[in-house]
């Protein structure tokens, strides 16, 4: 298995009652249910209020790389990630369990 985490960071001035952050995090909520390599999904705001913090997180879990790929390049995927590249930067970490 491999478990797909990503961290993001709203843009300066980008508030979570924005318009375009509303619709990215339906997207990706929706995620879970669209991509059958999904074999885990949950995403969420953090509620940290330490500076370090990242504002939103997914946790996922795939069956190996092959399954990745194919989640990463699922239209429904990169429609998302469009969505977020608008407001947000993110960082990424995949590894294997």
């Amino acid at each position: 298995m491999i478990r797909h985490l990503v961290l993001f960071k709203l843009n300066e001035g980008v508030r979570r009652d924005d318009p375009r952050v509303v619709a990215g995090v339906k997207a990706f909520q929706e995620l879970g249910g669209l991509i059958p390599e999904l074999e885990f999904w949950e995403c969420a705001w953090n509620i940290s209020e330490r500076p370090i913090a990242y504002d939103f997180a997914i946790n996922s879990a795939v069956a190996d790389k092959a399954a990745l790929q194919r989640y990463l390049e699922h239209p429904a995927h990169q429609a998302g990630v469009a969505q977020w590249r608008e407001f947000a930067t993110w960082v990424v970490a995949d590894y294997e369990f």
